[in-house]
């Protein structure tokens, strides 16, 4: 249930940050703004059990970074966002969410979910975990650490 690093030989880096998203409040949201820090993309949905089971660490982890410029969340859902929203306030999350409006890029090649990447300053895709995890683990946040600091 611990997300891994994927071996750097084997690791994809992002080359097309070409992705229109809109936050659940109705804002424009371009991913190429993400470029060059740490992102934690999140595919999810309300009615999935998996990804309800691990959203108390991911919110956990997203309140540790919070305030972290180098560190970008990103729960996307292509759920109506009146479900979306009553899904946060029930349980009291406060996670950025967005909705998807355009493709998003190849690299993320998201069949079913949850499923998260973790993307290094340099778009190299540093965890690609299919499925629930822990996301709050010391390995999970001694990673993103590394990361802030490496570059």
């Amino acid at each position: 249930m611990k997300p891994k690093l994927i071996d750097t030989s084997k690791q994809v880096v992002l080359s097309d940050y070409h992705w229109k998203l809109q936050t659940i409040e109705g804002e424009t949201f371009d991913f190429h703004s993400v470029k060059g820090k740490v992102v934690v993309l999140n595919f999810w949905a309300t009615w999935c059990p998996p990804c309800i089971a691990e959203m108390p660490s991911m919110e956990a982890l997203y309140q540790r970074y919070e305030f972290n410029d180098e560190v970008v969340f990103m729960f996307v859902s292509n759920e109506d966002v009146e479900v979306l929203q009553k899904f946060l306030v029930s349980k009291s999350y406060t996670f950025p969410v967005y909705q998807p409006v355009s493709t998003y890029p190849e690299a993320f090649n998201v069949s079913s979910i949850p499923r998260t990447f973790v993307l290094d300053k340099n778009g190299a895709i540093v965890i690609d975990k299919l499925g629930v995890a822990n996301w709050s683990s010391d390995e999970v946040i001694e990673t993103i650490d590394n990361l802030t600091k490496a570059f």
